[in-house]
Order: C-alpha cells, then sequence, then structure tokens
C-alpha cells in the first residue's frame, strides 16, 4: 500500500492531466504561501553544479518528442529513456542518472526574463535578482555562508571549484561571507600555498611580526578592516596540513576516482571530501575544457557533440550521489544543478539552439528531500511552462529551507533591508 502511495504521489507532478486527476485524493502540489508555517528541511550542505552556458532542458531532463534540424521540426535532439520513477523519463544520455531518480527532481518549471545576455542570468542564478546600478547582492553560496558558517572550526564555509568573479561573492554582505577557490584540483587552492622559499621557519618569524604590528596599531571600528583582518586570520588557520590534505585526491581509491571520471568528476570528487571537512556551501563549475569544445551554449554546430557533455555529467553525478549514500550523507548534503538559463526546441539556421530563459529545469538531490523524479510540467515542447512555476528567489527559498535558513528574514545592506531570497517561497511538498 505505501509503495502504491508513493508511485501515485510521484506521477501526479508529471503533468496537468495527471495532476488534475490526483487533486482531489492526494491535493495540489504546493509552494508555500507567505502566511504558511516556516519550512525547515535537515540537510547540512550544499554542492551546487554549474552548468555554465545554457543546459537545455529538452536535451537533459525535459525530454519531448523527437526533433529535426534538418528539417526544422522542433523537438528534443535525442530519443528518452524510463527511469526509476514511473512516468518520469529523461535523454538517453543520462541511463546512470535514471536508475537514481528516486532520489532526484528535476524542477522543469524554473524561469525567469534574461535570455539574451550570458553574464546577467549567470548574476540572476547566483543572487537571484537582477543586476543593480545601487547594490551589489550576495549569491546563494554566500548567504548560506552568512546564516549557517562552517559545519566545523579550522573549515571555511564556502568553496568555489572554478573561475572567481563577482557573482560567486557576498556582494553587500563583506568578505567574510566570501569564498576561497582553487581551479586545477591536483594543486588545491593557490591562495593557501606557500611560495618556493618560504619555509615553516620563516612563516613563523612573518606570523611573529604581524602580531607586534597588530599590537602597535590603533584600535579601529572600520569593518572593511575588521573582514580583512578576520581573513588573514583565516587563511593563516586554513594554510596549514590539516585542511590542505582535503585537496589530495590520491589519498581516495584509484577505482573510486575512476568512476567519477575526468577533471569535472575529480571536482565533484573533491567536493564530497569538503563536505566531510565541514564546508557549508560548494561550487562546483562544469564550465571548463568542454569536450565538445564549445560547453553547454549549443548554438550552431555546437550541438552536434553536446551529448558528451551530458555523458561527463550523468558519470560525475551518479558517482557523487553513489559516493555521498554510501557514506551515509546524501540526507544531508543537497545536490543542486543550475544554468543560467535553458534552450528553445526550435533549431538555429546552423541547427544548434538559442537561449529560453521563460522554461527550463534545475535539478534537486538528496538533501533529505521528498523527490518525485520531476516537479512542474512544460508544454508539448518544453517552450511553456503548463503548472507549477518556479522562480529564481523560489528556487533559492526551497535551497534555503533544506539547510535549514529563514528564507524569509531580512539581510541589510547598511541601513536598508533586503528580503533574503527576494520574498520567494519554497516549493513545500519536497519538504513535506
Amino acid at each position: 500500500m505505501m509503495q502504491s502511495l508513493t508511485s501515485l504521489n510521484r506521477r501526479r507532478f508529471l503533468g496537468a492531466g495527471a495532476a488534475a486527476s490526483c487533486s482531489l485524493a492526494l491535493g495540489q502540489a504546493t509552494v508555500a504561501g507567505p502566511s504558511d508555517e516556516l519550512l525547515k528541511g535537515k540537510a547540512e550542505h550544499v554542492i551546487s553544479i554549474w552548468l555554465g552556458g545554457g543546459m537545455g532542458q529538452i536535451d537533459t531532463f525535459d525530454p519531448k518528442r523527437k526533433g529535426d534540424p534538418k528539417k526544422k521540426l522542433a523537438g528534443s535532439y535525442y530519443d528518452s529513456i524510463e527511469t526509476a520513477v514511473p512516468g518520469v523519463r529523461v535523454c538517453e544520455h543520462l541511463p546512470q542518472l535514471a536508475r537514481l531518480m528516486d532520489r532526484v527532481t528535476a524542477v522543469r518549471s524554473v524561469h525567469h526574463e534574461v535570455i539574451d545576455e550570458h553574464a546577467a542570468a549567470t548574476n540572476r542564478m547566483h543572487t537571484g535578482r537582477p543586476v543593480s546600478g545601487t547594490i551589489t547582492y550576495p549569491s546563494i553560496g554566500s548567504i548560506i555562508a552568512h546564516e549557517r558558517g562552517a559545519a566545523h572550526d579550522g573549515t571555511p564555509p564556502y568553496v568555489l571549484i572554478g573561475y572567481p568573479n563577482v557573482t560567486r561573492g557576498p556582494g553587500f554582505l563583506g568578505t567574510r561571507d566570501s569564498y576561497l577557490y582553487l581551479i586545477d584540483t591536483s594543486q588545491g587552492p593557490a591562495g593557501l600555498s606557500r611560495p618556493d622559499g618560504i619555509t615553516s621557519q620563516r612563516q613563523l618569524r612573518r606570523e611573529e611580526f604581524l602580531s607586534v604590528l597588530r599590537r602597535n596599531a590603533d584600535p579601529t571600528t572600520d569593518q572593511r578592516l575588521l573582514d580583512y583582518e578576520a581573513a588573514i586570520a583565516q587563511s593563516l588557520k586554513l594554510s596549514g596540513p590539516e585542511f590542505m590534505r582535503v585537496f589530495q585526491l590520491d589519498r581516495e581509491p584509484a577505482d573510486l576516482r575512476n568512476r567519477y571520471g575526468g577533471e569535472f568528476g575529480q571536482r565533484c570528487l573533491l567536493s564530497r571530501r569538503l563536505v566531510e571537512h565541514g564546508v557549508r556551501y560548494i561550487e562546483v563549475s562544469h564550465n571548463l575544457n568542454f569536450l565538445n569544445g564549445i560547453g553547454w551554449d549549443v548554438h550552431n554546430e555546437g550541438i552536434v557533440n553536446q551529448h558528451k557533455l551530458i555523458q561527463e555529467m550523468d558519470t560525475a553525478v551518479t558517482a557523487l550521489i553513489n559516493d555521498l549514500e554510501a557514506k551515509r550523507l546524501l540526507d544531508k548534503t543537497l545536490i543542486v544543478i543550475t544554468t543560467e538559463f535553458g534552450r528553445p526546441p526550435e533549431f538555429d539556421s546552423g541547427g544548434g539552439r538559442g537561449h529560453q530563459g521563460s522554461a527550463f529545469s534545475c535539478v534537486l538531490a538528496g538533501g533529505g528531500l521528498s523527490h518525485y523524479g520531476a516537479w512542474g510540467e512544460t508544454d508539448e515542447i518544453a517552450k511553456k511552462i503548463v503548472s507549477n512555476p518556479i522562480s529564481v528567489p523560489d528556487l533559492f527559498a526551497t535551497i534555503c529551507a533544506a539547510v535549514g535558513v529563514d528564507y524569509r528574514k531580512n539581510l541589510y545592506a547598511g541601513d536598508r533591508p533586503v528580503p533574503i531570497t527576494d520574498m520567494g517561497q519554497p516549493i513545500a511538498d519536497l519538504l513535506a
């Protein structure tokens, strides 16, 4: 009986007709309202996987009828396959994730109005807000770092595995809630590595000299200077051998490293090690050394080898889910897959796809959520949202709620109150 109810509960998210037929027995899927009880999950960490360039929902997690670029027939570029959740299908190049979709929810009804500019859309998907000329908003990573801090002492709350920029930064929250970043998993964070010739003895003398300068300096109440001092203190602590061992991936069994795959997979493996060490929020960027030569921005002939990216994601994310589950960390760790916008079902003159922000997919996995395989619905060609639209603030509120952050509170830019998720409301059914 319980299994039948679970299957029915999942199927009701797949389409408008199914949702309508189940609504009397099970109730409509809901986004929490402002007057509802505060929702709070039990996750402790977030691993955010960023697919820079614009992952096409119709070619990954929201497949539709098969299209044809040569005939200009709108539709999916690939065939679809069944998953572990009855009625939920994904792209044929996601066979490993297909078997794990009972631990996953593809939110198929995310939307925003930014379509023609990658930087602005990337900012929207990191801060939840439009670019402002008067205020620099914090990223979701910095918000969670600010609210929850690191899980263990001697660990940064926020690590970026990818290239740094203001979009991923702390905005008005200040440097204390910024990220530690690295680009190459084989080297660890360059900012924590001592230059050649700086021995432990020389480092000790430098720290002693810094202590003398601090004792003789006039007291300050300038928050920028205080934040800078705190950053120096944290850097000295993090550059020690205990934390730096986290980046030694060769400590992991060779067969496990192989299951994760190439450099992107090694970034995902490192994210699991960072979670174990107490890092609260990790962003893993996929926009590097693309196997298809162009990345997720598949205009024109760039779409021809898009399947290689999808397969790489399938391998790495599946390994991450299985690894976290084996270590009993999956319910404590919310995996989020986001991108700046989706792709339209129509093909451009070169056989690729343009940009689409009006309807696209983001993915949630683990984190102790109630998963349905898919949530929200688009039309027959994934161009328009049919049911349960989710704004970027709603997605952020869901992430915040999952890790116990109050999505209703205000942050403050000076004396100016700023709603933490721009008035977003979480997907209540996932937090049931």
